[in-house]
């Protein structure tokens, strides 16, 4: 399989997985990515802070104060009967009692609370009682309201109170962390479908027809955008407080500012400790539930809510899709740290457009977008990392391949240029010549695999003087090597090194005879021929290249071996490599010459020098052993 199409699996399957979590998560599975979006949105409300609300909604809170002064709670009928009055009497735009009255109390009481409900416009609370935590949606429901949960039944007012006000569901929906995302705007039973507390307060409000679209509320000609089952999605604008908050005490005090009830929304409810709903919110642990449903309340009427529907849920989906087959892209795009910076910088944008779309109103699923890309990117990742070790694990074996074939520093530059030495290159180079005497002879007397031993020891010995010289052996002949020095570039100091080269294979090898045994050593000897000039370095051959050296130089250095036999020497140089080698002799050894020779093959003269150790074989033995 391509690499191409490996990709497009990859994209494939990443793009089938985003779907299936968005859809798995949507049909009501994957329960624990609602915690995650809880905190996410929690992080994302914080980011943005602290907001002003719309002064629509005053609040009178039946708080510890009252219940330290009036010794009860809850209000006594007649004492919540003067809070409602005074309130009326100050003329606000609706009041909405967030307080069960389901229950009988002292007859006078009940009357008069009755009474009071009577002189303005009310709305009270009531409650949606299901038949399990799960609340789900019955079998065979059709239609817009089919996706309402079914409750068992509502817990409503007493008809002496419900009969002078209207009413409406006061559930909150908390999810799985406690802490009210959405405000459901409608309820149903068997038979009955009733709207919510902060629904009905709105409409009496803005005394504007409320309208149900299959999708969205309407309020008079304004869309109310809801999400899927008609729950209206709250920020919180702050702390408990934020939304305007008055004690009722104030009203027993006769201390109430009519500025804070009048042409207002007035909101009764209780945040007496132990004795209201309490619910965690991004900005306080304990959030009185009136001011949760206040908070809805403003939403509604102010129309600043956040937007949670059809539509933002369309771009949860593509963005679960299409941002985990980016990510992979990136990553099969660019294998290495590029890739994975282009990827980082993809998601830090994403998170960035999520942040900035919350804070501008508009809610973008988080944690379902992250679980659809980050098992696929981690995966993908993870492949890619095994892949590359086994394809660095591949590429180093070619290496160590390579390296037995080619000096480092010309693998390096293979690597580097693939079209190296495609064309002949004229430039000056040292050549170094080695080769052993009576092997021949020798391979006709003895075993085959102890020759191949022998000729192994020999090649090492040759490699690593070469590798210690910095120069690269174009190929072995058999009994003998090339040695060449001045590639993949000329360096000054070709020539320095490739004498070192030569005098080191004369120790090194010289001592490798003598300690073979005698019937072996004996039959054995060495000659080596080095020269400096210009050379022509070039690839040779088609579908098995290998890079050479040729010229007039390297034909000297190679004569140069035949110069040192005939002279009882074992090693020749040049003259032009002493000079380019700045060489004047050196305290361990005997430089004798010079000597004009012929040399076969060519015509005129080479100035030819002899290297012989100084002390005789033993010292150079010393010195071979040092060089090992």
């Amino acid at each position: 399989m391509t690499r191409r199409v490996q990709i497009l699996v990859a994209l494939a399957l990443t793009a089938l997985w985003g779907a299936g979590i968005f859809a798995a998560h949507a049909g009501g599975h994957l329960r624990f990515l609602d915690r995650l979006e809880a905190t996410l949105t929690d992080w994302r409300t914080q980011v943005r802070g602290v907001q002003r609300p719309p002064d629509l909604v005053t609040i009178v809170a039946i708080d510890d104060t009252v219940v330290k002064r009036g010794g009860s709670y809850p209000l006594p009928r007649a004492d919540l009967a003067r809070v409602v009055d005074t309130i009326v009497q100050f003329k606000p735009k609706v009041v909405a009692i967030d307080l069960l009255l389901v229950d009988r109390s002292a007859a006078i009481g009940d009357a008069t609370l009755a009474n009071t409900l009577a002189t303005g416009p009310m709305v009270l609370a009531a409650a949606a009682i299901f038949p399990s935590a799960s609340e789900n949606v019955a079998p065979g429901s059709a239609g817009p309201l089919a996706v309402l949960p079914q409750a068992e039944r509502f817990l409503l007012p007493l008809p002496a109170f419900a009969d002078h006000a209207e009413v409406g569901i006061v559930n909150v929906a908390t999810g799985q962390s406690g802490s009210p995302l959405s405000v459901p705007m409608l309820f149903r039973t068997r038979d009955k479908v009733e709207l919510s507390f902060p629904l009905r307060v709105a409409t009496r409000a803005l005394d504007k027809p409320l309208t149900i679209a299959p999708d969205h509320l309407m309020l008079g000609d304004r869309a109310v955008p809801t999400d899927t089952d008609f729950a209206l999605p709250i920020t919180y604008y702050g702390p408990r407080r934020t939304i305007r908050t008055v004690s009722a005490q104030s009203i027993f005090d006769g201390t109430l500012n009519r500025a804070a009830i009048e042409n207002r929304i007035v909101v009764i409810g209780a945040s007496v400790a132990g004795g209201g709903d309490f619910y965690p919110t991004p900005f306080d642990s304990l959030m009185p539930g009136v001011e949760v449903v206040s908070t809805a309340i403003t939403h509604l009427v102010a129309g600043d809510g956040i937007v949670r529907d059809h539509r933002v849920h369309f771009a949860d989906a593509l963005a679960a899709i299409l941002l985990p087959m980016l990510l992979v892209g990136l990553l099969a795009w660019r294998r290495s740290a590029l890739g994975i910076m282009a990827a980082a910088a993809v998601m830090i944008a994403w998170a960035g457009l999520n942040a900035f779309a919350f804070t501008h109103g508009v809610w973008l699923n988080a944690a379902t977008t992250l679980a659809a890309a980050m098992p696929p990117v981690a995966i993908f990742a993870g492949v890619q990392l095994w892949a590359g070790g086994r394809r660095t694990q591949y590429l180093a074996a070619k290496s160590r391949s390579l390296a037995q074939f080619q000096a480092p520093a010309v693998q390096e530059w293979l690597a580097r240029d693939p079209n190296f030495l495609s064309k002949p290159v004229r430039q000056d180079a040292a050549i170094v010549f080695i080769d052993l005497s009576g092997f021949t002879s020798l391979s006709e007397r003895i075993d085959p695999d102890a020759l191949q031993e022998i000729l192994q020891a020999f090649h090492a010995r040759i490699d690593k003087a070469a590798v210690d010289c910095g120069g690269m052996i174009t190929g072995f002949l058999g009994d003998g090597a090339m040695i060449l020095f001045g590639l993949p570039a000329a360096m000054p100091d070709d020539a320095a090194r490739a004498l070192k080269c030569a005098i080191d294979l004369h120790r090194g090898v010289e001592h490798w005879i003598a300690s073979l045994p005698s019937a072996i050593g004996g039959q054995l000897g060495f000659k080596i021929g080095a020269h400096f000039g210009e050379i022509v370095a070039s690839r040779l051959g088609e579908s098995h290249q290998h890079i050479t050296a040729t010229g007039d130089t390297v034909n000297v250095a190679s004569r140069l071996m035949e110069v040192a036999v005939q002279n009882d020497a074992r090693l020749a140089l040049s003259n032009t490599l002493l000079d380019t080698a700045d060489f004047h002799g050196a305290p361990d050894g005997v430089l004798s010459g010079p000597l004009l020779a012929q040399v076969r093959g060519r015509s005129g003269v080479v100035t030819v020098w002899f290297w012989r150790d100084q002390g005789g074989p033993k010292q150079a033995a010393a010195k071979a052993e040092a060089i090992d």
